[in-house]
C-alpha cells in the first residue's frame, strides 16, 4: 500500500498538511515526498512494490501537472506500450502511466482502468485537481471540506482528523471534478442479465477467478497468500499454487484452543504443497490489541473490529518475520455468492437487491478491513474477487442461479473448480464459517465478556442513548463506539451503519452480527 493525500488551497499551511500526512506513514514507510504544486499541495508515502528504484517516487510530474496515487494497474505495460508513442517514461511503475493517460484521454481515462486505485491529479493546465477511485472502493481515499470550503483528500479517515468537520468516505467508482463527484462506473448496475447455463457460468467463473489471481501476483516485490482455511481464501491459494512453479508462501491465525481454521487451513496447505506458517494469539493479545485496532479502521461496526483482530495480528507477525511486501486475500466472494443469511432470501430477486447493496457498501467493511489490516503493517493487499471483469460477470449472472436452491451455498463458485484437483472435498464443499468465528469462537466471546466489565446495566442505557446515529445496542458495540469517538469524535457518518444480516427477511431478525445466530450455521463451526 501507499498513502497520498492532497489539500486542494494555495493557501494550504504545510505544517499543518504534514501533522494529519504522517500519521499514514506505515502505509509507506520506503519514502516520502510532499510537493506545492502552486494550488496546493500533494504528499506520497511510498511502499515499494512495482518499479523499485528511486525513479518510481511519486508525486510524477508531467508538464505543470502532477498526480499521486495508491493503486496497482493491470495490464499497464500494454497501456505504456501505446503511449510511449508520445511520451517518455523514467521508470517501470504502473502509476506513470496515469498523466500521459489523463493528458490524451482526461476525466474519460477512469473507466478504461483495469486497477485497484486512489488517485489524485493536478491538472497544470486548468489550474484544479481532480481525484478518483476504483469502482469498489478496494483502495481508500477520504475527503472533507476546510473552513474556507477547500477540499482535502487523503488515504485514511485519520489524516482529516482536525482538518474538517466532516469526513466521508469517497465514493467508490466516481470522479471528483469542479466541485462535484460524477460516477464513472457503477459496478453493481447490470444492464444486461446474462442467461448462460449453469455449466457456462461456472466454467466463466472458473476462468475469469484464475485470470484474476494469475495477474495479481505480477510482482516486483515478494508475495504471500491468507489462508483460513474456508472456500474463499482456500481457492485464491490453490489457483496460485497451479500458477507459482515454487510452492506459494501461506499464513493462518488462530486461538491456541478452538481454532475452528488453523486444521483446515493446514489441510488445504498440505493439499496445494504450499509453505504454511501457523500463528497464534491470545486472549489478553486479543483485549491489548482492541483500542489499536479501532483506531486503524476507522470504524465502530461489529463483525468488522471482531474479524480484525484476527487479521491484524497475523499481518503483524508477517511484517515482522518475513520480507513479504504483497498478500492475496479471499474477501468480496460472500457478496458475490451469498452468505449464511442469504439462504433467507425470499426471491432471487431480492437477493440481487442486497448483493447490489452489499457490493456498494463493500468500502466501509470487508475492504476497509483488509486495507487497514495489512496497511498498517507496511504490505499490499490484493483482492482477486474483486477483479472488475469477474464481479461484472457475476453481478450480471441469472440471480436464480446463485440464490441457494442446491441445498450448498455458493454452490457455483464450488462448482466451477469441482475438477481440476484444486482443493479436497472436505474444504471445498465445507460450510461457509464466520471470519471472526473460525480463528476460535473464544475470541468473539473474550470480547463480548470484556464489553460486560465496561459497563453497568444502567452505564450502559445512559451512554447508548446519548448516540442519535447508529445508537450502540449492545455493551459489545458501545465500547466499540466509544473507543471510535476518542479518535475520530463526531465522525460517525463515515459509517452507514452496522453490517448485519437484513432484519426484513424472515429468519434474519437477530441481534448478533455473526452467522453462528443463524438458524441454518449448522456445521459451519466444527
Amino acid at each position: 500500500m501507499c498513502s497520498i493525500m492532497g489539500y486542494c488551497s494555495r493557501s494550504a499551511a504545510i505544517d499543518i498538511f504534514m501533522e494529519g500526512f504522517r500519521k499514514t506513514i506505515s502505509r509507506g514507510p520506503d519514502d516520502s515526498r510532499v510537493i506545492d504544486t502552486g494550488e496546493g499541495i500533494l504528499g506520497f508515502h511510498r511502499l515499494s512494490i512495482m518499479g523499485l528504484t528511486s525513479t518510481g517516487m511519486q508525486p510524477f510530474q508531467c508538464g505543470k501537472s502532477y498526480v499521486v496515487c495508491n493503486g496497482e494497474i493491470y495490464g499497464f505495460k500494454k497501456l505504456k506500450e501505446e503511449l510511449s508513442k508520445k511520451y517518455t517514461f523514467q521508470s517501470d511503475s504502473d502509476c506513470e502511466i496515469l498523466l500521459p493517460l489523463y493528458q490524451e484521454y482526461g476525466v474519460d481515462m477512469f473507466a478504461m482502468l483495469d486497477a485497484e486505485f486512489a488517485c489524485i491529479i493536478y491538472d497544470g493546465e486548468a489550474g484544479e485537481f481532480i481525484a478518483a477511485r476504483d469502482p469498489i472502493g478496494i483502495r481508500p481515499l477520504y475527503y472533507g471540506y476546510d473552513k474556507e470550503g477547500a477540499v482535502i483528500f487523503a488515504s485514511e479517515a485519520k489524516n482529516l482528523v482536525g482538518l474538517t468537520d466532516k469526513i466521508m468516505p469517497f465514493p467508490p467508482g466516481h470522479y471528483y471534478k469542479g466541485g462535484q463527484f460524477i460516477c464513472y462506473c457503477d459496478i453493481s448496475k447490470v444492464d444486461t442479465v446474462c442467461y448462460d447455463d449453469l455449466e457456462t457460468v461456472c466454467g466463466k467463473i472458473h476462468d475469469k477467478l484464475s485470470a484474476g489471481v494469475e495477474k495479481r501476483l505480477v510482482a516486483d516485490a515478494k508475495v504471500g497468500f491468507l489462508l483460513s482455511g474456508g472456500l474463499d481464501s482456500s481457492l485464491v491459494c490453490a489457483i496460485a499454487a497451479k500458477k507459482n512453479r515454487k510452492p506459494i508462501k501461506t499464513f493462518a491465525i488462530g486461538m491456541s484452543e478452538d481454532a475452528i481454521d488453523l486444521k483446515y487451513a493446514k489441510q488445504a496447505a498440505d493439499y496445494i504443497k504450499s509453505d504454511h506458517t501457523e500463528i497464534y494469539m491470545t486472549p489478553e493479545e486479543v483485549i491489548s490489541s482492541l483500542e489499536t485496532v479501532v483506531y486503524l479502521l476507522g470504524t465502530y461496526d461489529i463483525t468488522t473490529i471482531r474479524a480484525s483482530v484476527g487479521m491484524y495480528l497475523v499481518c503483524k507477525a508477517i511484517h515482522e518475520q518475513t520480507d513479504i511486501r504483497v498478500l492475496l486475500t479471499g474477501e468480496i466472494s460472500d457478496e458475490l455468492f451469498g452468505y449464511k443469511y442469504t439462504d433467507f432470501a425470499p426471491d432471487a430477486k431480492a437477493f440481487q437487491e442486497e448483493s447490489q447493496k452489499r457490493i456498494h457498501e463493500l468500502h466501509m467493511y470487508d475492504v476497509l478491513r483488509a486495507d487497514r489490516c495489512i496497511s498498517v503493517n507496511s504490505l499490499e493487499a490484493r483482492v482477486p474477487f474483486g477483479d472488475l471483469d469477474f464481479v461484472k460477470y457475476v453481478m450480471a449472472v441469472d440471480p436464480k442461479l446463485k440464490i441457494n436452491t442446491y441445498g450448498k451455498g455458493k454452490y457455483l463458485l464450488r462448482h466451477a473448480f469441482e475438477r481440476g484437483g484444486y482443493l479436497p472435498d472436505e474444504i471445498l464443499w465445507r460450510e461457509k464459517a464466520a471470519f471472526s468465528d473460525a480463528v476460535g469462537h473464544s475470541m468473539v466471546d473474550y470480547l463480548k465478556e470484556y464489553a460486560e466489565t465496561k459497563y453497568t446495566d444502567a452505564e450502559f442505557k445512559s451512554r447508548s442513548e446519548s448516540y442519535s446515529y447508529v445508537r450502540p445496542f449492545t455493551k459489545e458495540s458501545l465500547l466499540y463506539r466509544e473507543i471510535f469517538e476518542k479518535y475520530y469524535p463526531g465522525q460517525a457518518e463515515m459509517v452507514t451503519g452496522f453490517w448485519m444480516p437484513n432484519k426484513e427477511w424472515e429468519g434474519c431478525d437477530v441481534d448478533d452480527p455473526s452467522a453462528r445466530v443463524l438458524s441454518n450455521y449448522g456445521d459451519s463451526g466444527k
